[in-house]
């Protein structure tokens, strides 16, 4: 299996999903490729063969739907490649793509990357617009995809909508209310009322424990839910400028002087320490987060986290995935069929029954695997409500070509204010040179 950190911030873990309840026993992948064959797929044995090139873990393989189709078309064969980590892969992607071979027939691209693809490489890609129907997926999804003349050249996979996961035996010990509906309504006036709770947190904290796991994963959390974030619709990078950049970066600066962060940017070893440890109150949680909280603080809190509704009115997007086809592949009309299949309803739910991402097509929320998915770990939590709830109404966010570059580099700076003590203006400053020389 993969953890991946980019921009987009997505990190999977796999587990199985039942309609009632996601157990706690977890599938874990080795993060190497599936796929041992050469580059360039080849047809034997009078059968297609499509390869898939992918990154971390998109859930086909364990929800037997490679299987499924190869049944379904016994003339076609799929292999997939998978590179454990995507800021590996997306630079092997661009090689492939100047070079104009090594490309798989189905190519999975990051929501960090995917406006830079369009923006620079969507005449290498098939138009997916006349196969699949692109009202099925939340809006915001396909207009990522979409390029200034109408083209999709990506059909969405996974999506993040954000909840809050959140220690219920901690916040217990601290006085704080621990229903979820009653957390929900503590946060409800935005992520200000976050840092208000982890105030009341900190005054009456279990010895060892902190408010917040990383104040940037906050950070994330309050970009995340506007429409204008670090570029503005003309492609004009405005990150400097930017109400909710401000606004988040301010509340960091709030969250590490208070002292109600640990300071542990997520899925390094110190944070996954922390989280087996169990000294962490509350993690800002996209959809595929939940699975990476259960899988590090291990049995030991089974049952004593739980997920709530993020703070605010306004729901947020942290991370999610398209596939796409170049247009060199061999078998282009067949890899369209198949990115058209696996980006179904049904097939987007059997995912997220299988490894726990959540789907965009909005087709798959009314199905028993999503509609009825609960997470066990989390106190069966209704995560298939909870999350369907918030992909409707996330807003239509700009992207831009440079995004992850902009958010990692703003994350390390906020990082260094929380463990080294760096004034904010200070930090700021290293955020914005650095930021500069990156995106030119």
């Amino acid at each position: 299996m993969r953890i991946t950190r980019t921009g987009g911030g997505r990190g999977r873990r796999a587990a199985v999903l039942t309609t009632s309840v996601l157990t706690a026993s977890a599938l874990l992948l080795t993060g190497c490729s599936s796929d041992d064959s050469d580059s360039d797929a080849s047809d034997s044995d009078g059968k297609i063969t499509l390869k898939v090139a992918d990154y971390g873990q998109f859930g086909y393989k364990e929800a037997g739907l490679f299987e499924k189709y190869q049944q379904l078309h016994p003339n076609i064969e799929v292999k997939e490649e998978t590179t454990a980590n995507e800021q590996d892969y997306y630079p092997k992607l661009l090689q492939q793509l100047n070079s104009g071979s090594g490309l798989g027939d189905v190519v999975g691209v990051e929501i960090a990357r995917i406006k830079e693809v369009v923006d620079t490489q969507a005449g290498k890609f098939t138009d997916l617009k006349g196969a699949i129907d692109t009202s099925q997926w939340v809006e915001w999804k396909a207009k990522q995809a979409t390029t200034k003349d109408g083209q999709v050249i990506g059909a969405g996979t996974d999506i993040g909508p954000i909840s809050l996961c959140y220690r219920r035996d901690l916040f217990e010990k601290a006085g704080l209310p621990t229903d979820r509906e009653e957390v929900a309504k503590a946060v409800s006036g935005g992520w200000e009322d976050y840092l208000k709770l982890g105030e009341q947190y900190q005054a009456k904290a279990p010895k060892g424990t902190y408010f917040m796991d990383s104040a940037s994963a906050m950070f994330n959390g309050v970009v995340s839910s506007a429409e204008s974030q670090y570029y503005d619709a003309d492609g004009k990078a405005i990150y400097k400028d930017s109400p909710p950049v401000q606004k988040g970066w301010n509340l960091a600066a709030q969250a590490a002087d208070k002292k109600l962060t640990q300071g542990l940017p997520q899925f390094q070893d110190p944070w996954k320490a922390a989280l087996r440890k169990g000294s962490v109150a509350t993690v800002v949680c996209p959809a595929w987060m939940a699975l990476q909280i259960q899988n590090y603080s291990g049995n030991d809190f089974a049952g004593k986290w739980d997920i709530s509704r993020a703070p605010g009115a306004t729901a947020a997007n942290w991370g999610g995935s398209f596939l796409t086809v170049p247009k060199s592949g061999k078998h282009v009309k067949e890899a369209t069929e198949l990115v058209k299949w696996l980006t179904a309803p049904e097939q987007q739910a059997a995912v997220f029954k299988a490894v726990g991402v959540f789907p965009s097509n909005k087709g798959a929320y009314d199905l028993p695997e999503v509609k009825d998915g609960k997470l066990a770990y989390f106190n069966n939590a209704p995560v298939g409500q909870i999350y369907a709830e918030e992909a409707k109404t996330i807003p239509v966010a700009v992207l831009g070509p440079k995004d992850g570059v902009i958010k990692d580099t703003i994350s390390r700076e906020i990082n260094n204010m929380e463990q080294r003590g760096t004034k904010p203006d200070k930090a700021w400053d290293a955020a914005t040179e650095a930021i500069d020389k990156a995106i030119g």
